[in-house]
This record gives C-alpha cells, sequence and structure tokens, in this order.
C-alpha cells in the first residue's frame, strides 16, 4: 500500500489559453488533514476535480490512494468522497430520507439502509431533524448533513472544499470538531479554505497555490517562520490616519508595513524587536491615535500576503476561475 495518499508530478489542466493548473507536484502521506490555500481562481477547486476524477488532467500524473486518477479511474472513487462548496443532497426531502437513498445506492438493503441513516445522523447531531426536509435546516445543519452524505461508505481520504463558507463561527466550530473525528478514525483530509484561521486549526501541512502553482509548503508553524520571527499588529484609532502610521513605522523599523483585510490594521514582520517602542513613541509625539497594539508570532494571513502580494480573498463561496 502506497505511503502517499495522494502524489502528483506535473499536474496541468489548461481552459483555452488559461493554465489553471500549472506543473502542480504534490506528495500528500496518509494521515491528517493537508490544507490546499490560495486566492479565488488559483486553482485549488480545479486541482480537486482532477484528484477526484471528475476531470481529466491535459498533462501530468496524479495518484490517489496509490491509484492513477485516469488509468484507474474506478478504484480512486470507491476509495475517496467530495463535500464541494455548495450542498449535494435533495432539499426536498428529509435528512433520514437522503442518507437512506444514498445507502441504497452504495448497496445497503431494506434496514440495513435505514440503520446506516440513523447512525450518521446521530453522529452529526441531525436526530431531532432527521424527518424535517433540508430545506428547512440551517446553514450549520446542511453542511452537517452534505458531509454525513459523504460518510455514508466511510473514505479513505475525504476532499472538503470550501466546507464552511457562509457558516456562523459556532457552525464552523461544530464542522471542525467533525473533521477531527474523522481524522481521529484514519480518514485523510484535503481542505480547501479561504479561511485561514481553519487552515491554522485543522491542517498539518499546508499548499499554497497562486496562479495555477505551487508557491510554498509546510507545517503552518513553518510557513509563519518564514515570513519572521514575529510581528507588530497596529490598529489605528481613525482610518485616515492609517498613512501616517504606515510611514512612521516603516521609517523607524525599516522594514515593509502590510496592510491588512482590516481597514484600520497594520501588520510589520519583524527579526529585530528592538526598535519597536521608538516606534511606538514617534507615533505618539506625532499626535496620531492607536486603538490597540500587540506583539506576537505571525499569522497565516501575513504568510498569506507575503506570498501572493494580496491578502486572502473574501470567502464567496467561489474558486473556479473557469467552468469545468
Amino acid at each position: 500500500m502506497s505511503e502517499l495518499a495522494i502524489e502528483t508530478a506535473g499536474l496541468t489542466k489548461i481552459y483555452g489559453q488559461q493554465r489553471a493548473v500549472d506543473d502542480v507536484d504534490l506528495a500528500i502521506p496518509r494521515g491528517g488533514v493537508h490544507g490546499f490555500l490560495g486566492p479565488n481562481g488559483a486553482g485549488k477547486t480545479t486541482t480537486i476535480r482532477m484528484l477526484a476524477t471528475l476531470i481529466r488532467p491535459d498533462a501530468g500524473t496524479a495518484r490517489v490512494l496509490g491509484h492513477d486518477v485516469v488509468q484507474h479511474g474506478d478504484a480512486v472513487r470507491d476509495r475517496v468522497a467530495l463535500t464541494g462548496q455548495f450542498a449535494s443532497v435533495d432539499e426536498d426531502l428529509s435528512g433520514r430520507e437522503n442518507l437512506r437513498l444514498l445507502a441504497k445506492l452504495y448497496g445497503f438493503r431494506g434496514a440495513a439502509a435505514t440503520a446506516r441513516a440513523d447512525e450518521l445522523l446521530g453522529a452529526f447531531g441531525l436526530e431531532g431533524a432527521a424527518d424535517r426536509q433540508v430545506k428547512k435546516f440551517s446553514g450549520g445543519m446542511r453542511r452537517r448533513i452534505d458531509i454525513a452524505a459523504s460518510l455514508v461508505v466511510t473514505p479513505e481520504l475525504l476532499f472538503l472544499d470550501e466546507p464552511t463558507t457562509g457558516l456562523d463561527p459556532r457552525s464552523r466550530i461544530e464542522v471542525w470538531d467533525i473533521v477531527r473525528a474523522l481524522v481521529a478514525h484514519g480518514t485523510t483530509v484535503m481542505l480547501t479554505t479561504q479561511y485561514l484561521d481553519e487552515a491554522d486549526q485543522l491542517a498539518d501541512r499546508i499548499s499554497v497555490i497562486d496562479a495555477g502553482r505551487i508557491i510554498a509548503e509546510g507545517a503552518p508553524s513553518e510557513l509563519k517562520a518564514s515570513v519572521g520571527s514575529g510581528s507588530l499588529h497596529v490598529r489605528v484609532m481613525h482610518r485616515a490616519d492609517l498613512a501616517a502610521v504606515q510611514g512612521i513605522l516603516a521609517r523607524e523599523l525599516g522594514v515593509e508595513v502590510e496592510t491588512t483585510s482590516d481597514p484600520h490594521g497594520l501588520a510589520v514582520p519583524l527579526e529585530d524587536r528592538s526598535r519597536v517602542t521608538s516606534a511606538l513613541a514617534a507615533i505618539e509625539a506625532a499626535e496620531l491615535e492607536l486603538a490597540q497594539f500587540s506583539l506576537g508570532q505571525p499569522t497565516l494571513d501575513e504568510v498569506f500576503l507575503h506570498l501572493t502580494g494580496h491578502a486572502a480573498d473574501s470567502p464567496d463561496g467561489s474558486d473556479e476561475e473557469v467552468a469545468a
């Protein structure tokens, strides 16, 4: 049995003049969660679709759980599951009806199909809504029933494509707990997400893709260390002061000062913290007000900004740059 869950060499997909996935090499071991990060249109979903045998590569090779995705597609499909950005269950059916139908399609018979459906409803905390139409579920419940539908037959490898897009914080944490439970039971998870804190929480290793190419790979701690040993985070009281504060910090610290997704925020990667006090004193002397500041480890947001040149896109549920 291959020790790698996913292995690609020169994996490429072209749409017209655009190389949606461009010469991608991956070597993802079995077990744990592998994060796959990138801005909208970077090629994340296209890569996932090739690995799940939904579309054929135009060049290169890909092996999933030891099987070539083109030559042995059936063997791959027998061992993997995919939960996409949008619910794949029938909204007019109840949760139990959806799961029972899928169980029958997978070969469960009669009482066994019902038992498997009830087992999944219980595991995902949906017993109380089992007979309710899915269209009446909350956002978090929809994602849980969708993931449950992917697990009627427990896969060796689960592709999770933007699993928490649009969910409230409580529902996101519920999905995280489900992912951790799956990994604890032996399933390997490949996770694409726009929420960098989600990757930080779940992923053992992360690949960053931009414009179809892998531009960085490593454990979250390794990627953070690549930006700097520390980081200064500043939030101005008044947005009109942002440029002035940015200029003072750049002058005093001698490094590039980056804006963040917060319109009032600035982030400064640091190798030397000794000049931070004088920089803050210079801001005060210029009579510019700070709402807050803190020193800490670089975040994945800063890693993403450093690698791609821009902050992570706001999740909008759509990654695909070209319809497949």
